[in-house]
């Protein structure tokens, strides 16, 4: 005997239906060369919303559902509908930039039930996330650990859709800012997705939450960074801003395809960061001395060695910072401009149009003193700004290697004939970041055999004696748990650990051989700088960081 079950036959053909008229949008989007949005999958912006009343979006069988500065994202159901037609008009007479979808009866009922929360939401700024300074000192007053963030995001989680995904977003972002982040990733795995904190250089998991949340989160997302919403198999960048307390931070967005969904990553960049002084960024008092002695020359190349995420730019613009004068003009050329700081001419590279080479050409018509090349990375940005720093400009610059020596073969590899270099190098320098010990939590203790062995061996080495602490064997080290003022870490901020090469006539004289790095650096060690190794040492002894935190760094194995 065969039954028939009457409610899940209705669902099925429900289903079927609501299929059906997907594919006849989908068809209908071919057919008109209008894009095709399904409105399920996308975060419908309550600021576009407000833009058309419910009557008449209704009326029109269309909404607003994205806004980015002016330019509003629009989804009807028949795009040459009159009356569509002229809601869209009169949204162009508004000023507003219109880019129109095509969209189901069903995707359009899903976005009108978003009109019963507009209440919910807040107003702010079109094309920037506002975010209350007090709900920022809420936040501020709750967070006592990263599991604080991770708690509050589980319980906007529960809220009404259409204000849980500003609520979530708001979290996500106050959050970073409250507790330092420089980038928050959003990774999706197959079954949830994870959010996860840089802290001080360091990635730190705050929660995993659902696939559905992250798709309205990634939405709200891409319509923020005016990103492509039916683009899901491509690489895409963009930038929002927050705004908080009347100021506003700028966030660089980066997203890339992957396995279950896409990877969301989001840089902020906050000016405070990057506004190090000199005397802040870890060098040791000699070795400013002497780099603050190379910046003042009116010409000659000062560069600066590491891998990505090594500090390097910090150390330029503090560079800048200092020479920075009404007398001289700085022109910088980067990839991509992230800072703005005032009295400078920055320039931001297209791969095009502006490339390295082309701008730093264009650079030297321009008449200045002082030139920042982002980055030297091939042989014609190499001879060019050589030439410069041998025709009377100051020029500071990066190159990618692991340390100061490894500047010359690297130049050499590049085309640069020994004996110019010899006189266009002042100073090669190469740099780490070490996260640095919580002051209200950190502890000390004596050091095991094993890591006195490790220190005994690097001070060893060290070249000017006066350096070396009178203390070797007490070490501090991070609290386990770490406390409020840390959120629970141990560590808070981050400082350098430095070496150079000064370029003098023992150097001059091995650069005609075309040494090796470890030939260069053992005739450089009479200059009595200290390398990374034994810099980051003598920062272990002194109680700024610890040996566990230096070993991830830096490779304490490497010798002269």
């Amino acid at each position: 005997m065969v039954t028939f079950n009457d409610s899940d036959q209705e669902k099925r053909v429900d289903f079927l239906k609501k299929r059906e008229e997907e594919e006849l949008a989908q068809m209908l989007s071919h057919k008109y060369g209008v894009e095709y949005v399904d409105l399920s999958l996308v975060a419908v912006n309550v600021e576009a919303l407000r833009l058309i009343l419910e009557k008449d979006a209704r009326d029109a069988e269309m909404v607003a559902f994205g806004e980015v500065g002016k330019k509003v994202s629009v989804a009807a159901r028949s795009p040459r509908n009159p009356k569509v037609l002229e809601m869209v008009q009169k949204l162009t007479e508004r000023g507003y930039i219109v880019t129109m979808f095509i969209t189901s009866q069903e995707s359009l009922k899903r976005a009108y039930d978003h009109y019963a929360d507009l209440s919910y939401a807040k107003e702010s700024k079109a094309g920037v996330f506002e975010i209350s300074g007090e709900e920022v000192e809420n936040l501020l007053e709750k967070v006592e650990s990263l599991q604080d963030i991770g708690t509050l995001i589980n319980e906007a989680v529960t809220m009404k859709k259409a204000y849980r995904i500003t609520r979530i977003l708001e979290i996500i972002l106050a959050g970073g800012l409250s507790t330092g982040a420089s980038d928050i990733h959003l990774e999706a795995e197959e079954t949830d997705v994870r959010l996860r904190y840089r802290l001080d250089g360091v990635l730190i998991d705050i929660l995993t939450f659902d696939q559905e949340t992250y798709h309205l989160v990634l939405s709200r997302l891409k319509l923020l960074s005016g990103l492509k919403l039916n683009v899901t198999h491509e690489a895409q960048d963009g930038r929002f801003s927050i705004k908080i307390k009347g100021k506003e931070l700028e966030l660089r967005t980066s997203i890339l395809p992957g396995n279950y969904a896409e990877t969301f990553v989001m840089r902020i960049l906050n000016p405070e960061s990057i506004a190090v002084p000199l005397e802040s960024l870890g060098l040791e008092p000699k070795l400013r001395e002497r780099i603050e002695k190379e910046i003042a020359k009116p010409n000659g190349m000062i560069l600066t060695t590491g891998p990505t995420g090594a500090g390097k730019t910090t150390t330029l613009y503090a560079f800048l910072r200092k020479v920075n004068s009404p007398d001289t003009k700085i022109i910088t050329i980067e990839d991509p401009v992230e800072y703005h700081l005032p009295g400078i001419v920055q320039t931001q590279v297209d791969k095009k149009n502006y490339t390295f080479a082309e701008g730093l050409r264009s650079v030297l018509r321009q008449d200045p003193d002082i030139i920042m090349v982002g980055e030297i990375r091939d042989g014609e940005v190499a001879t060019t700004a050589i030439n410069a720093a041998l025709t009377g400009h100051l020029v500071f610059s990066t190159l990618h290697t692991n340390d100061a020596a490894g500047s010359f073969p690297r130049l050499i590899d590049m085309g640069i004939s020994e004996k110019v270099l010899s006189s266009a190098v002042s100073c090669a320098m190469a740099q780490r970041l070490v996260r640095k010990l919580c002051t209200q939590c950190k502890q000390e203790r004596e050091a095991t055999p094993t890591e006195q062995t490790i220190i005994d061996r690097h001070l060893g080495t060290i070249v000017d004696r006066t350096l070396v602490p009178e203390n070797t064997h007490t070490l501090s080290v991070a609290k386990e748990g770490g406390c409020p003022a840390c959120t629970g870490r141990g560590y808070k901020g981050r400082i350098g650990v430095y070496e150079a090469i000064f370029m003098d006539k023992a150097i001059e004289e091995v650069l005609r051989t075309k040494p090796s790095e470890h030939e260069i650096a053992a005739v450089a060690r009479p200059q009595g700088v200290p390398t990374m190794q034994e810099d980051g040492v003598i920062k272990v002894l002194r109680g700024i960081t610890s040996l566990d935190e230096l070993e991830r760094v830096v490779d304490l194995e490497a010798t002269v």
